[in-house]
């Protein structure tokens, strides 16, 4: 029997290490670095935030925020603080956000979740040091789409100064016929409305598009694809494939200086502060 390309586990022999890697630099950037902890965007319990700041003064700062992935249905915002290394090392205010999860709830209250998270910060970081007017975003995997919702033709001009996504899905539909039909069951009609490639997107944002060359092929195919719907729209869009990289392992290096992707991250917030 053929290997599900979408079940990561399958394809990581070190899964669990890296997954146990990550939570450990989460726990030691939470014991490091200066933050605020479980800011509210909405009522669900759900719907909360961690903030990290540089150090210094806190006074018009560029503000990050970065999505975590899991195939909307697993992991946590707490489990992801370890990006906040980087974000903030370059000098902008990390926000890590946390949703719910499916099949709890349905992918129209996450996509609903994450860009009232945005509405959020673009109305509030200003009481916390940020400037709503350096707003950048990243996410991986499951948070690549969801972050496409934070700078698409709804949202025009969405005020994304700049995204990077990293082993993002973009089209819905081969998932359907993945491991995951049994545990979050994506219908039909969340293929047509939340595939990120049936939308436009804010020309305005620059976006940077990554991939781990050993991803199974149907990432590539899907960044590929990405990648090209920009173009034709006239979005200013670059990609890179990460050297010797895996969906978690890539993942894990935005947090760690002197990576491709850490470095990426970097240099994405350089870039537009």
């Amino acid at each position: 029997m053929q290997a599900d390309p979408f079940r990561i586990r399958d394809h990581v022999a070190d899964f669990d290490e890296i997954v146990q890697d990550i939570v450990d630099r989460s726990e030691a950037a939470r014991a490091t670095l200066a933050m605020t902890a479980e800011v509210s965007y909405g009522p669900d319990p759900s719907e909360t935030m961690d903030m990290f700041f540089p150090a210094g003064k806190r006074s018009a700062l560029p503000v990050h925020m970065f999505v975590h992935g899991g195939y909307w249905r697993m992991f946590s915002k707490r489990d992801y603080s370890y990006v906040a290394t980087t974000i903030t090392k370059a000098g902008a205010i990390a926000v890590i956000l946390d949703y719910a999860l499916m099949p709890k709830v349905r992918m129209a209250t996450i996509v609903d979740q994450v860009r009232r998270a945005k509405q959020w910060v673009l109305a509030n970081i200003a009481d916390h040091g940020g400037s709503p007017a350096k707003l950048t975003v990243s996410g991986h995997s499951a948070g690549a789409h969801l972050a496409t919702f934070l700078f698409n033709s709804e949202h025009t001009p969405s005020n994304v100064k700049a995204a990077l996504l990293l082993g993002g899905l973009y089209d819905l539909k081969p998932l359907q016929d993945s491991f995951l039909a049994t545990e979050i069951g994506i219908t039909d009609e969340e293929v047509a409305t939340f595939t990120p490639l049936a939308y436009r997107h804010d020309a305005q944002t620059k976006v940077t598009v990554l991939v781990g060359a050993n991803e199974t092929p149907p990432f590539h195919h899907q960044a590929d694809r990405f990648k090209a719907s920009l173009l034709r729209q006239g979005s200013p869009v670059k990609s890179l494939v990460l050297a010797n990289r895996n969906h978690m392992d890539s993942v894990r290096d935005l947090g760690v200086p002197g990576t491709q992707a850490g470095d990426c991250l970097a240099e994405l917030i350089a870039n537009n502060r």
